[in-house]
């Protein structure tokens, strides 16, 4: 990244979000652009969810992972703290409106994988 720029589909598409704690969110699988005025844009939001991936997909896979409307998250850039090999949020999961599809697979799969929960920290 130079002068601040960023590459979305290298710096940001499909990249891990995590909460301050370093919990996962879920990936980038869109983002939120708006004009600058001078020709440029600045990424505003980044969007997770099944909604979201289905939309970026499209087609008949696309339409496959929209049938069971999967939600969608918004997360303000305000609320991201650092873009490195994933994105870390300035806040803790618990204040998101997760999907209940990400809610449910972050409870009974995620959370069961060992190491998933940083027991080691």
């Amino acid at each position: 990244m130079t002068d601040g720029q960023l590459l979305i589909e290298f710096h940001l598409l499909d990249r891990q979000i995590v909460d301050i704690d370093g919990r996962m969110i879920g990936k980038v699988d869109d983002v939120e652009l708006e004009p600058t005025g001078d020709g440029h844009y600045r990424v505003v939001a980044l969007l997770t969810g099944g909604r979201v991936l289905a939309e970026r997909v499209g087609g008949l896979l696309g339409r496959f992972l929209r049938w069971p409307r999967p939600g969608s998250l918004r997360i303000t850039c305000d609320h991201v703290l650092e873009v490195g090999n994933h994105v870390t949020l300035s806040l803790h999961a618990e204040v998101l409106d997760l999907p209940p599809l990400e809610s449910w697979l972050r409870r009974h799969v995620i959370g069961r994988i060992p190491g998933a929960r940083h027991e080691s920290q």
